[in-house]
């Protein structure tokens, strides 16, 4: 394994070949270590309510910050791959992400937690998400739509994993100590593990794996510019539909008389069902083409949201919460896929980036929108019929693409 892993030049056998598949497992750990920052702080709140005498609305501040750094840093932290490569830009990340917290845990006010959350925390948390997923895909032809979707299960597995981690040490020191244990956790796991990112990509060997120096194997009659803004649009629209039951499934629980831990594992089981949509939809991307797999991932999420406003049973809502997970889990990692087919490959870190920003935008505008509907209308009927209308609008733009495009069968024949 070491030996894969020395800062060697890429060579044409190294895509698809042993050294990729060790760089996404590198990649998937980075994304499950950097996912805390973006699970801490829910995990922390009802503690830091406590203790700082806020109310609800107060103590989300801290999240939003996060929200908004975790976007700035996709965007930016992928235009920096591009230009630096890979490592460098991602222990950068890290570094911010596990300082964060150490700097987090010794704040007097919310303000000051809010700061480190949104500029270190956040930002830092960013650098292992649409970073890894535009470097792996450089590394993969044959099983591009796979590696991006492990990669982005990272996000998921950190969800599943940090809480569990952290709840205990909440419990038993306080959210500081807490704070200080993850910190350290992930400088101390992390970092080492950028230095195994070293060797460069391998844009400029795909011509001589048949690629004409990195093109895209795809063809559009859309310009760069006109693709770009179809998915800025398509991202927006998906995740501000995907934000109502993620962001208000405990709500709606209790809204509907049912316990809030029945809500928490609905969550929970979206998030399971949302690994399995992604290794699934990876796998389909490979065989049909990314917007293809968006499409069918979008109607998916476009039925279940239908269907949570006539069942609204406890037996019910975990079946459609599952079914939720499983539609919606692929459409992210799908927009990375988009990219890499249409688009030149020396691009894909700003692009990507600027992509998974907007759906991240999309993930807060849309939670806002379903609080605010609720606060007007009193039921959240209304603000699952919103996210409905999004998820349209993130069809409508998909669909454009795809009639726009040749068949995805030539980007596969190109890989094999």
């Amino acid at each position: 394994m070491r030996s894969l892993l020395l800062a060697t030049p890429a060579a044409p056998a190294d895509i698809d070949g042993r050294y990729a598949w060790a760089r996404l497992t590198i990649a998937f750990i980075l994304a499950t270590i950097g996912g805390a920052g973006t699970w801490s702080i829910v995990v922390a709140m009802p503690a830091l309510t406590a203790e700082f005498s806020v109310s609800r609305s107060m103590v989300a501040v801290p999240y939003i910050t996060t929200m908004i750094g975790f976007a700035c840093g996709n965007l930016l932290m992928g235009r920096a791959i591009d230009r630096f490569g890979t490592m460098g830009p991602v222990a950068l990340a890290v570094t911010l992400h596990g300082t964060g917290f150490l700097l987090a845990a010794h704040t007097a006010s919310l303000e000051m937690l809010a700061l480190w959350q949104g500029i270190f925390i956040g930002f830092g948390s960013a650098g292992t998400f649409a970073p890894l997923l535009a470097d792996i895909s450089h590394w993969f032809r044959r099983h591009r739509g796979m590696a991006v979707a492990m990669v982005a299960c990272g996000s998921y597995m950190a969800g599943a994993v940090w809480p569990l981690v952290m709840q205990p040490l909440i419990e038993s020191g306080g959210w500081r100590m807490a704070y200080l244990a993850v910190g350290a956790i992930c400088l101390v796991t992390a970092l080492p593990l950028t230095l195994l990112l070293r060797r460069k990509l391998p844009v400029p060997l795909h011509a001589a794996a048949g690629e004409d120096s990195g093109a895209p194997p795809l063809a559009t009659s859309l310009s760069p510019g006109q693709l770009q803004a179809l998915l800025v649009i398509a991202g927006l629209g998906c995740c501000i539909a995907m934000s109502m039951p993620q962001v208000h499934i405990v709500a709606y629980c209790v809204d509907l008389g049912h316990a809030p831990a029945r809500g928490a594992e609905m969550l929970a089981l979206m998030l399971l069902a949302g690994i399995a949509s992604r290794l699934g939809s990876g796998w389909l991307a490979d065989r049909i083409g990314g917007v293809r797999t968006l499409l069918i991932g979008s109607f998916g999420q476009f039925l279940a949201l239908c269907l949570y406003i006539p069942f609204d049973g406890l037996a019910s809502l975990y079946m459609v919460s599952m079914f939720f997970g499983l539609a919606q889990g692929g459409i992210v990692p799908s927009y990375a896929l988009i990219v890499r087919e249409y688009l030149p490959a020396a691009e894909a870190g700003r692009r990507v980036g600027l992509v998974l920003m907007m759906t991240i935008i999309g993930m807060a505008a849309g939670a806002w929108m379903g609080g605010f509907i609720y606060d007007l209308t009193g039921s959240y009927a209304a603000a699952f019929l919103n996210g409905i209308a999004w998820n349209l609008v993130n069809m409508g733009a998909a669909t454009i693409i795809l009639l726009r495009s040749a068949a995805p069968e030539r980007a596969v024949a190109s890989r094999a």
